[in-house]
């Protein structure tokens, strides 16, 4: 075998049932369990076949054997069969789990509109590899704040647990629309306030 990357390259010719799990193979049974939708990922409990070197940084890149994988599909494929379990990260197909590396969220909402104002207000997001999100009590927003420094880090529950970062272009925006409600400044969306940070230290900045 050539030593050319098939998953960044291009080729994602599978592997056999009989070698170890491979990008390539993940790949292609995630493309059959994908047709009609999001593949059922919840409803699969195979057994645990080891760790595969790919990690998603925190900007959102995957990157496989150290290299990105530059094929958006490809992304966003490997993204629908991403499974939270005991705080880990894995890829599942029906016959097979491996375990990811993922540095901060899995995905990052690039993007969002806004419909309404205060308490009517929804918020809209969307991810970088194009999920669609609606902000609300089963898409909760919550903000983690650097212990040292007290800058704030920004998610929105996209599914099962897996979590975007909101990108800083987007909170800058986010915390245009903000208001004040029970000494806390925060967002409205879905008919659910989420608290950004209390009044009394907004005021002090």
């Amino acid at each position: 075998m050539s030593g050319q990357n098939p998953v960044t390259s291009g080729s994602n010719t599978p592997e056999t049932g009989s070698e170890p799990p491979s990008a390539e193979g993940l790949a292609a049974a995630a493309k059959t369990a994908s047709k009609g939708g999001l593949p059922p990922v919840h409803l699969w409990n195979p057994p645990f076949c080891g760790d595969l070197d790919m990690r998603i940084a925190r900007d959102g890149t995957w990157f496989y054997l150290g290299t990105p994988i530059g094929r958006f599909e490809l992304v966003k494929l490997f993204s629908s069969i991403l499974k939270l379990e005991d705080g880990k990260y894995f890829l599942v197909t029906p016959v097979e789990k491996v375990g990811i590396t993922v540095e901060d969220a899995p995905f990052v909402a690039v993007d969002f509109e806004v419909d309404g104002t205060d308490e009517a207000q929804v918020l809209r997001f969307e991810t970088h590899v194009g999920d669609r999100v609606e902000a609300g009590p089963a898409h909760k927003i919550r903000v983690v704040r650097d212990e040292e420094t007290g800058e704030p880090a920004p998610y929105v529950m996209v599914r099962a647990g897996l979590e975007a970062l909101i990108d800083r272009k987007s909170f800058y925006r986010l915390v245009e629309l903000g208001c004040h409600r029970d000494g806390w400044f925060g967002l409205w969306s879905g008919g659910a306030f989420f608290g950004i940070i209390p009044s009394d230290e907004l005021s002090d900045d």
